[in-house]
Order: structure tokens, then sequence, then C-alpha cells
């Protein structure tokens, strides 16, 4: 089973994969971190990250040792990111990782895949989808305590800036812009908490699984 987890960032839509992912025993990938790996294979180059060349070249050098990296929770790597993630090279060098792992997944009977693009691009053909959102202000909110709490000097005005900035590159690129699929089901955690946002899942997810199963005889 395959299930594709869409949404800006700080929404809550990694969380809900990562318990997805624990409930029923599947595989998850996080496919932000590619973006991520990429724009940190492009800083240590001492290339830009803007840069068609530079990005892909960083976009081919990643594997899945390199998403365990502690640095790539590092915000000049999360910005970057959102810059390679528009370049329509990057995006296309890392769709057979993705894929491969969603119809391959390394355990488990499914896998979880969360990201911007998995219900419309990359898993289409997925079992089921999702699109989580929140209004801004909630995800700003939400990343300023997540980077005050790890130690960090945050400031809620640039915090919810650089939100604004990743929004409109990620809906507003030409190729695999943020978009809810058709067929996905919608999720505003603006006013819920983790717990009923996974209960919605679940239940979704119960009605997929049963719409799916074979009639008794």
């Amino acid at each position: 089973m395959i299930v594709a987890i869409d949404g800006p960032a700080a929404s809550g839509k990694g969380t809900l994969a990562r318990r997805l992912a624990g409930h029923f025993g599947f595989a998850h990938l996080d496919t932000g971190k590619l973006y991520r790996a990429t724009a940190l294979h492009a800083l240590a180059s001492g290339g830009d990250p803007g840069n068609a060349a530079v990005a892909e070249a960083g976009a081919r050098k990643v594997r899945a040792a390199d998403l365990g990296d502690p640095r790539l929770l590092e915000e000049d790597v999360a910005q970057a990111a959102s810059v390679v993630a528009a370049i329509p090279a990057v995006r296309q060098a890392l769709i057979a990782f993705q894929r491969d792992f969603a119809h391959h997944p390394p355990a488990g009977a499914g896998a979880v895949l969360d990201g911007r693009d998995i219900g419309t691009v990359i898993c289409p053909d997925a079992d089921a989808k999702f699109f989580v959102t929140a209004s801004l202000d909630a995800r700003a909110r939400r990343r300023f305590k997540e980077l005050r709490g790890c130690g960090g000097n945050a400031i809620y005005e640039r915090v919810l800036q650089d939100m604004k900035n990743r929004d409109a590159r990620d809906s507003e690129r030409r190729t695999a812009p943020l978009v809810p699929a058709d067929d996905a089901f919608v999720i505003d955690t603006t006013a819920l908490d983790a717990d009923a946002v996974f209960a919605l899942a679940l239940d979704h997810l119960g009605r997929v699984r049963a719409a799916k199963a074979p009639p008794r005889r």
C-alpha cells in the first residue's frame, strides 16, 4: 500500500506520516530530505544552489545514507532546499529514488511518503492521498517554536517572511507545484492537535482499505 501525504512547510504532514508508518508498520520517506541533501551537496561544493547545473549535480550525489545527516536541519539548508526544489532537472533526477522507495519499500508491506508533489507527480497511483495544510500564521508559529526549542535565535517576523517566500516558490513553480491532488483527502490542522489529525487520517484510511478489499463470498 502506498500512502501519499503532501502539504506546505510546518503543516504537520511529517508528524502524520511518521505516525501512520509506525501504526501500520510501513516504511517512511520524508522526501523533503532529498531536496535538503541536494542543497547540502550544492552548498558543500561552494556553488550556488540556484544554479541549475550545480543543483542537478548535487541531486545526483544523493544517497539514502545522506538522509540522516544532522546538517539537513539547519535553516540555511532548508532555504536552499526550497530553491533547488524549483529546478526541473533536480526534481527529475530524484523521481526514480522516490518511486523505487514507494513501490519497493525497504520494510513492511507499504510505504508512506510525504512531500509536496507525491500525490500529483511521484505516485499518482497511490492507494490513499492526503493534503495537510494550516494557516500561514499557525505554521509560522510552529516553526518559530521548533527553532527556539532547538536553541536557535529565531525571530518570528523573519520566520513568517521566510515561510511566505517558501510557499510562493512551492506553489508558483512551473514544475510540480504544490497543489492538492484531485482525489486527496484534505486536512486543515490549524485548530487540530496531532492526535485529532491522526484520528481523521486513520478513519479515512479505514474507508479506503474497506473499499479496496475483495468482496466476501
